[in-house]
């Protein structure tokens, strides 16, 4: 006679056994299980800290040592920057625009480049 009462694991299916509200066999299905639920999530999340990285990290080897500089959109997508990926946006007092990728920044300027800087700690 086949019990239908029994439990089942909700990662593998095994036969639980143990506390009436258990829902997984040990913790490797529990933690596989919840990676799963999370693993769409958690990639997406995953590839945008992947472009604001890189981002900042374009930003900061153009602009070196130096204060502020400019250039091109060309040269910046030839690098694999992504404009759409910023972490927060500062207006200045002449209502300046500039996007930021933690601390380095870049204006849209009218002639189509664009001027980096760097936030002052």
């Amino acid at each position: 006679m086949i019990d239908t009462n029994t439990k089942t694991c909700v990662s593998c299916h095994k036969a639980l056994k143990g506390r009436a509200d258990k829902k997984f066999c040990d913790d490797y299905c529990r933690n596989h299980y919840n990676n799963q639920l999370k693993s769409v999530t958690n990639n997406s999340i995953r590839n945008i800290n992947y472009a604001l990285k890189k981002n900042r990290h374009i930003l900061e080897e153009i602009l070196s040592e130096r204060e502020t500089c400019r250039v091109s959109r060309d040269k910046l997508l030839v690098d694999g920057f992504h404009f759409k990926y910023h972490t927060h946006i500062y207006a200045n007092k002449k209502n300046n625009l500039y996007k930021f990728c933690y601390d380095f920044g870049y204006l849209d300027l009218e002639d189509g480049s664009f001027l980096i800087v760097k936030t002052r700690n």
